[in-house]
């Protein structure tokens, strides 16, 4: 007994002393990253993002491998905060849209609904300046396209203070919520804390979030909160957080079905009204403009001319056939359906780990293909319950949508989907067939 726990407590030691090499190894990795200022600098930094991506697959293997303890819990959180601090206080680099977020809050401060006007509206003449504005993407024709919950962090951090840097420092705050609700439900399943390295380490998430300052960070607060609720059957409050997370991006309404297996009644009306609610104080600009710019970004990413669909354009290239895109929408909306339909309809086991609402997210993921990294960001706190070789790869690979900034043609599109979406389809048919034969 005294052997074996020797035995246990030098893996430990060894274990933590491997994550403390990789955390020292990938910080200084952020700071050089962190040196990438322009279009020309896309290579490297990808490279760079790849040996990152390297190191944060050994800490996983490492955690799941290893036996618990208090040390390597202690190392997880002391660089995921390092991490996020390495890279806080340096200017955006992989997109701009936080500065869309700085000059909504402004506007909202000087009383006027941000959906109303576009920002070089003359009406909006007086808020503009020289750090912020001339940096907003599309604001000569696009209205904001962040519903209201997203809105209000804008709102509210801007009263601080209406810089990059504290926009950030909000995105961040938001991930603490969320790495905090992640090991509530860890601990809720039985399974490690440490469990949560395999989100706080992430190079995509630190990237995007403490990187860019992306609202995304904001959903997954909620989404991990709408859960957490869930699992201690606190059914209003798990409507309200998964209305607040669909408030915030939209599309976590997908998760929807998942919370239905008890307490329905309650979920559904906690998550109607606080939909009714947050758009309630935006209205005053017409209930079609307080939808945004969902029209605008609709047409630029192609959803409606079919360019948006990477499943669709490999059947246009294989077959050479002119499929409709809403052929293709229709179609897609009836494999989401019917993922929902399985997800209400079985029988949930005690090792289900939130598989059904990773289920519904990385499905609409892939039928949908988003052309943005960012956007694949909410299906990374799943590894930390259900980890699987192929979402390691897709989480990962998302990086390489940054190559768009060398060429975002057809064929340069169909090429860098194609290495994300086909390695991971492999990878998954891989995992399957040895899990059947493993039973």
């Amino acid at each position: 007994m005294s052997l074996s726990r020797t035995t246990s407590d030098i893996i430990s030691k060894r274990s933590a002393a491997l994550l403390l090499l990789l955390g020292c190894a990938s910080l200084e990795l952020y700071r050089v990253g962190a040196g990438a200022k322009s279009a020309d600098d896309i290579r490297w930094f990808l490279k760079v993002a790849l040996v990152q991506s390297a190191l944060y697959l050994l800490g996983s293997f490492i955690i799941l491998r290893s036996r618990s303890s208090r040390a390597t819990l202690l190392i997880t959180i002391l660089f995921a905060v390092l991490f996020r601090l390495s890279i806080l206080f340096s200017p955006p680099y992989l997109s701009d849209d936080i500065y869309r977020y700085i000059w909504d809050g402004r506007v909202q401060a000087a009383g006027i609904n941000p959906f109303r006007y576009v920002p070089a509206a003359p009406e909006l003449a007086h808020l503009r300046d020289e750090a912020i504005y001339p940096r907003i993407n599309r604001r000569d024709y696009a209205h904001t396209i962040y519903p209201p919950v997203a809105q209000i962090v804008f709102l509210l951090t801007t009263r601080v203070s209406e810089s990059v840097t504290w926009m950030k420092f909000t995105m961040v705050v938001f991930e603490a919520i969320a790495v905090w609700a992640i090991a509530q439900l860890l601990a809720s399943f039985g399974l490690a804390r440490e469990r949560i390295l395999l989100y706080a380490w992430h190079p995509l998430v630190i990237w995007e979030f403490a990187g860019s300052g992306h609202a995304d960070a904001i959903a997954i607060a909620f989404i991990a909160l709408a859960f957490l609720a869930w699992r201690r059957n606190a059914h209003l409050g798990a409507g309200v957080a998964l209305a607040c997370a669909t408030l915030t991006k939209l599309i976590p309404v997908v998760l929807f079905p998942a919370l239905l297996r008890r307490g329905r009644w309650k979920v559904i009306a906690a998550f109607a009204v606080t939909i009714i609610v947050g758009y309630l104080g935006y209205l005053s600009a017409g209930l079609v403009s307080a939808m945004g710019s969902l029209p605008v970004y609709s047409s630029e990413q192609g959803l409606m001319t079919g360019k948006q669909y990477y499943l669709l354009n490999v059947a246009r290239k294989l077959f050479d056939a002119n499929v409709s895109p809403l052929v293709y929408i229709w179609a897609g909306m009836l494999v989401m359906a019917g993922i929902a339909l399985w997800v209400l309809l079985r029988k949930p086991r005690p090792e289900d780990n939130l598989e059904a609402p990773m289920a519904l997210a990385t499905g609409t993921t892939v039928l949908f293909a988003p052309h943005y990294s960012w956007y694949f960001t909410w299906l990374v706190p799943f590894l930390c319950f259900t980890p699987s070789l192929w979402m390691f790869y897709l989480t990962i690979a998302s990086f390489l949508l940054y190559g768009t900034w060398l060429g975002d043609s057809p064929d340069d599109m169909l090429l860098l989907n194609s290495s994300i979406y086909l390695p991971t389809l492999l990878i998954a048919l891989m995992e399957f067939i040895w899990r059947r034969r493993k039973n």
